[in-house]
């Protein structure tokens, strides 16, 4: 079948294509003019929008889908910025309440040092762990005090639940203390109940003491307290030394050995107190000096002579 290839414009040149133009325009005039007066048309223009609309509709969807997956790709980038940064300000928040509880438990250790230090009535001196012997063999700790703070060699330190050991090592500005659980340290010490009187050695692990010669006829029994004796004048007496734990006799069978826990807190403490002032003076006081008021002086007697002449 042919296909039409007329291509004669509707308006073409010449009188004809005038005139056509002329009623086409008045129709037109005419139509507007009845459709303003009486609204002939609008229901026509009702249904034709009806019918249009979905074309309009889905020209605009590309558009649509466009705007929806950039708002989409911004919302997702932003929620993942805000998470990163709630993420962020979480860790902070984290981070500075396990600082405040790390404080708290400092200023609670301090208070309980400062308690200790009333209770004792002697000079004390405030100190800080600064470095640990890592030799498992050698129970010592460095503190940030020295001869320049007038710290001395044998002095106790201590912490807010016993003793912890002495001053062995001095430098200007630091000192070396060696633990009682030290091997080669000894402390004598008194059973608080009984009053009975051993030598508490180190064990070479920090949670042990070893009381190797106590006589099988003591009364010690598991859970007696020891306290320093006050014996060689290294430290205070009646300071918390440790607690009995376990007791066996020993290989000849004329002595008890038994084992106990320290009490100060050797693998935790940060916070020491360094012991400046330990013993009473030995020996008698001094002679009192006399009181009240001063005997009067003695007089010689007035003799009268004999056979004077007046």
């Amino acid at each position: 079948m042919a296909i039409s290839s007329d291509s004669t414009p509707l308006f073409a040149p010449g009188a004809s294509s005038t005139l056509r133009l002329i009623g086409y325009l008045a129709l037109a005039i005419v139509l507007m003019v009845a459709d303003h007066r009486g609204g002939y048309l609008e229901r026509v223009r009702w249904t034709l929008s009806i019918a249009i609309e979905p074309l309009y509709r889905l020209a605009a969807l590309p558009a649509q889908l466009a705007q929806a997956g950039r708002l989409a790709l911004a919302d997702r980038e932003e929620l993942t910025r805000q998470n990163e940064d709630l993420g962020r300000r979480l860790m902070m928040a984290e981070a500075k309440l396990n600082q405040l509880s790390t404080v708290h438990e400092q200023n609670q250790r301090l208070k309980e040092l400062l308690d200790v230090q009333r209770s004792l009535g002697i000079g004390v001196q405030l100190a800080k762990i600064i470095d640990v012997d890592t030799d498992p063999f050698r129970h010592r700790v460095v503190l940030n005090v020295g001869a320049n703070q007038g710290v001395g060699i044998g002095q106790a330190v201590v912490d807010a639940r016993g003793i912890m050991g002495q001053v062995v090592g001095l430098l200007p500005n630091t000192c070396t203390v060696m633990l009682i659980t030290d091997p080669t340290h000894a402390l004598p010490v008194t059973v608080e109940r009984t009053g009975q009187r051993t030598i508490a050695r180190g064990a070479g692990a920090l949670d042990t003491l070893e009381l190797p010669q106590i006589p099988v006829s003591a009364d010690v029994k598991v859970g007696d307290r020891l306290v320093s004796s006050g014996l060689g004048g290294h430290f205070p007496a009646g300071f918390p030394v440790g607690t009995i734990r376990a007791i066996s006799n020993d290989v000849t069978g004329m002595f008890a050995a038994a084992t106990a826990t320290p009490s100060a807190a050797l693998d935790r403490s940060g916070d020491v107190l360094v012991v400046h002032e330990l013993v009473d003076p030995i020996g008698p006081p001094e002679a009192a000096t006399p009181s009240g008021p001063p005997a009067p002086a003695a007089s010689s007697p007035v003799v009268p002579a004999k056979g004077g002449k007046s």
